[in-house]
């Protein structure tokens, strides 16, 4: 979430006329994350999220992610619900962005998640992924193997700025997983970004899922992979197996892991830390004057990647089977 665009009175006050929602009371930019621009809208009736889509969210994608969003919600995923207008549209245009209402959910993000935190997004990531298995759209991930090189090239001549010798390492790594890259692994409708800031607690107890605009179809364990990366490291970016053993327990509780799938887990992590360091480092190189939004350090995930490459098997993230 982030502020890229502004949107004047007048236009918000035509948007929401659209909408059978009440009358606004306040409206304010959500400035946390880096992908779409973002406000939270108090009204007579409720608080939603209203978002205008920008950068890789392409408009023609949006349809998969909303009927995602519904979809989940009618098998027992707790996530924003799309608002519809007064015409029966999901979707609408603001400030010459595509944009949309969610419902809004109660909760907190986890700053510093402890191991029962990561249990319990490993059982909400497997029921996500069980709950999504009928999903009737498909939306390819732009963000795996093949998009990787671009983003590379994008970033390469200019990689070194950030830390020595970081174009080199990008450029190895990628050669390693282009050719270790495991396939026909248990595919289905993977989150793809479900970091800290995209899931809701209330107390211990996970209280629902967002930020569904990265969404796809891939490997399930890639997406184990990526939350992983993203909840089970210490700030000093050391792994800490304990959260690592709860989210992976958490996860077999709902969907057992078949044997390919444990086997592969250290190349798709290796791989997750590739593509969150190389849009971080786009990002970090490209901020867009004005916005609102601070970019996030790629050389975090640089630290983890590291860390992956030691890993020889997935009992090193705390598989006990």
């Amino acid at each position: 979430m982030a502020v890229y665009t502004e949107v004047s009175d007048e236009a918000l006050s035509d948007f929401l006329a659209l909408y059978d929602i009440g009358e606004v009371i306040s409206f304010k930019g959500i400035a946390e994350g880096v992908e779409n621009s973002n406000f939270l809208v108090r009204t007579t009736r409720s608080q939603f999220i209203l978002t205008l889509y920008e950068k890789r969210v392409k408009a023609t994608d949006l349809p998969f992610f909303i009927g995602l969003m519904e979809h989940l919600s009618e098998r027992g995923v707790t996530c924003p619900q799309p608002v519809r207008n007064r015409a029966g549209e999901a979707l609408g245009e603001l400030a010459g962005r595509p944009a949309a209402i969610v419902t809004f959910l109660d909760g907190l993000w986890i700053r510093r998640p402890n191991v029962a935190h990561c249990g319990e997004v490993g059982q909400a990531l497997a029921r996500m992924h069980i709950a999504g298995a009928d999903f009737h759209l498909r939306r390819v991930n732009s963000l795996s193997l093949e998009g990787w090189p671009p983003l590379f090239h994008t970033a390469e001549s200019r990689a070194d700025e950030v830390t020595p010798h970081l174009r080199q390492e990008c450029a190895a790594e990628l050669a390693f997983l282009e050719e270790r890259w495991p396939k026909g692994l248990p595919s289905g409708v993977i989150h793809a970004d479900l970091f800290n800031d995209n899931v809701f607690f209330l107390g211990q107890k996970l209280s629902g899922l967002i930020d569904f605009y990265f969404a796809c179809n891939d490997a399930l364990a890639y997406d184990l992979a990526i939350c992983l990366g993203a909840w089970c490291f210490e700030p000093d970016n050391a792994f800490n197996v304990s959260k690592g053993r709860a989210m992976i327990s958490g996860y077999e509780r709902v969907r057992r892991l078949e044997d390919a799938e444990i086997e592969a887990l250290p190349v798709l992590a290796r791989g997750a830390a590739l593509r969150f360091m190389l849009t971080r480092l786009v990002d970090w190189l490209n901020v867009p004057p004005g916005a609102k939004v601070a970019p996030k350090n790629p050389l975090e995930y640089r630290d983890k990647l590291r860390f992956h490459q030691l890993v020889k098997t997935a009992a090193d993230y705390g598989l006990t089977r």
